[in-house]
């Protein structure tokens, strides 16, 4: 029998646009003898049932249901494909949880924890991950240019804490730009990340659980055209995206290492794509994501179909294991 697949896309934040198209993309891959296919858009205004008509039917939020033609429609499973918030940061796992809901995701704990860059470095220091230098700021609290710059030297990079897809984040080079680069994270977070500039060689790293199994996929070297990988770079072409990475065995081996053990470490689910920077032969963790991006173009769907694995079969197999859980 059929399963009821809800692909969840859309969110709250910036990203949307791009979690719209990750959306559609699984909708399109996914086995059609196998899995009857919803598209769900949740937005703040409103979370609706979309069909190919593009006619829009009310969610039940009380039971994630939804009425089409008089007949109630129950799912089986979630496919989370929300970038950034309401579907990151664990907010959209709890509430499944609370339904009883498989979804293929991590789980609400380790959602908000890798969507909070401040409290998961924090938490994975102990490990002996290595990560780059920080400086904290919550909104209102004062600021000390010279205490910044002392602890994370210039150039460095001004980062909203809790925000995907490099909104809110500017290199800065001078100490009188600092301000305005402040001022912009604090526009998409009320907590931002000040960190130090490390120059070397920028690879992403998919981890995924496939067929049972913790799989690191292919790494993916990161060439951006602009300055850094900022949403121009990620999104809209202005990078180089080279699977395999151009690196040496033994940088591989040692990326590939932490990126499991950062993945086993915080008992994750799911898809994952950490982003690494090497110094001094080191891998330096910058960040995890946990519903990364799922378009033809993006970074995972790049490493899975280097690995061998389709789009069908990589989808397939996280709702699979969802409802195995």
């Amino acid at each position: 029998m059929k399963k009821n697949i809800a692909i969840i896309m859309g969110g709250y934040s910036s990203e949307y646009q791009i979690s719209l198209k990750s959306g559609n993309v699984v909708y399109k891959a996914l086995d059609q003898d196998q899995y009857t296919a919803y598209r769900i858009h949740i937005f703040k205004d409103k979370w609706v049932y979309v069909n190919d008509l593009d006619e829009e039917f009310q969610i039940d939020k009380n039971d994630f249901s939804v009425q089409i033609d008089g007949s109630k429609i129950t799912f089986d499973c979630v496919f989370n494909a929300i970038h950034g918030a309401p579907g990151e940061d664990g907010y959209m796992q709890a509430y499944f949880e609370l339904l009883n809901l498989p979804q293929t995701s991590c789980d609400m704990y380790q959602a908000a924890l890798t969507f909070n860059k401040r409290d998961l470095l924090a938490t994975l220091k102990p490990y002996g991950i290595k990560t780059a230098e920080s400086y904290y700021l919550n909104f209102g609290d004062p600021i000390d240019e010279t205490a910044i710059i002392a602890k994370v030297g210039l150039p460095c990079f001004v980062k909203a804490n809790k925000a995907g897809s490099s909104f809110g984040i500017s290199k800065v080079y001078k100490k009188e730009d600092l301000q305005a680069a402040i001022d912009n994270s604090f526009k998409e977070d009320n907590e931002i990340i000040i960190e130090q500039f490390l120059d070397g060689v920028e690879v992403s790293v998919g981890v995924i659980s496939y067929q049972g199994e913790t799989r690191v996929l292919p790494i993916t070297e990161i060439v951006s055209e602009n300055d850094f990988f900022d949403y121009e770079a990620k999104y809209l072409g202005k990078s180089q995206e080279i699977t395999p990475a151009r690196i040496s065995e033994d940088y591989a081996q040692k990326v590939s290492v932490e990126a499991k053990r950062i993945y086993e470490t915080l008992k994750m689910k799911g898809f994952s794509r950490s982003e690494f920077i090497f110094k001094n032969d080191e891998p330096y963790l910058l960040e995890v994501n946990t519903v990364p991006g799922l378009t033809n173009e993006s970074i995972l769907p790049q490493q899975a179909t280097q690995a061998g694995i389709s789009m069908k079969d990589l989808f397939a197999n996280a709702i699979e294991e969802a409802m195995t859980k």
